[in-house]
């Protein structure tokens, strides 16, 4: 008897960013990489907002995933993303991730909630305490971490722009040694 061998891909839900607002946010990497910091910064290629990470899936989930983004979407329409201030994870103490922000008020923090609730259904655990953020740079040593520290309250308040969100994508991430490379499994209109 010869069993099915199911591939996995390496997925997630994420809204990407508008081109234009793309020469704002190397601006803020270029305010970083003054601090000659050990930082990794995302390529503008791949900067978008996460809505769900799924990691590994059997690729027959793409299915199932798909229904239930469809039945959650129904619900919304495009709205306005409005970018604006900067800040890190977990803390200013431990600089791990650096990010922007988004304006208070959006529907993505619905969004997000509504899909999870979905994915917990398909046995994805539910995200705990969801910041929507664009990570801009991956901190790799403590080196400079003053440096980073005083750029990071220089931009906390910095307004990068506003952009439409009228679609969000279900992603394959490829892990390469270059980095990861990110290739589009499904895209969802919102009306």
């Amino acid at each position: 008897m010869k069993v099915k061998e199911t591939k996995t891909v390496r997925s997630f839900l994420a809204i990407e960013l508008k081109e234009d607002l793309v020469p704002k946010i190397l601006d803020v990497q270029k305010e970083f990489k003054k601090t000659n910091a050990n930082i990794k910064y995302v390529p503008s290629e791949n900067m978008h907002f996460t809505l769900k990470f799924f990691g590994n899936i059997d690729e027959d989930m793409i299915d199932d995933i798909s229904d239930s983004v469809e039945k959650v979407i129904k619900n919304y329409s495009s709205f306005d993303l409005n970018i604006k201030n900067c800040g890190c994870f977990p803390n200013k103490n431990v600089i791990k991730v650096l990010w922007l922000g988004l304006e208070e008020g959006s529907p993505i923090k619905s969004l997000q909630k509504d899909l999870d609730m979905e994915f917990k259904k398909l046995g994805f655990k539910k995200e705990r305490n969801f910041i929507s953020h664009l990570t801009i740079g991956r901190v790799k040593s403590p080196k400079n971490k003053k440096e980073i520290k005083s750029t990071i309250e220089e931009l906390e308040n910095i307004e990068i722009g506003q952009m439409i969100v009228y679609k969000i994508c279900l992603k394959k991430s490829t892990l390469t040694p270059q980095g990861p490379i990110y290739e589009d499994i499904k895209v969802f209109e919102l009306d």
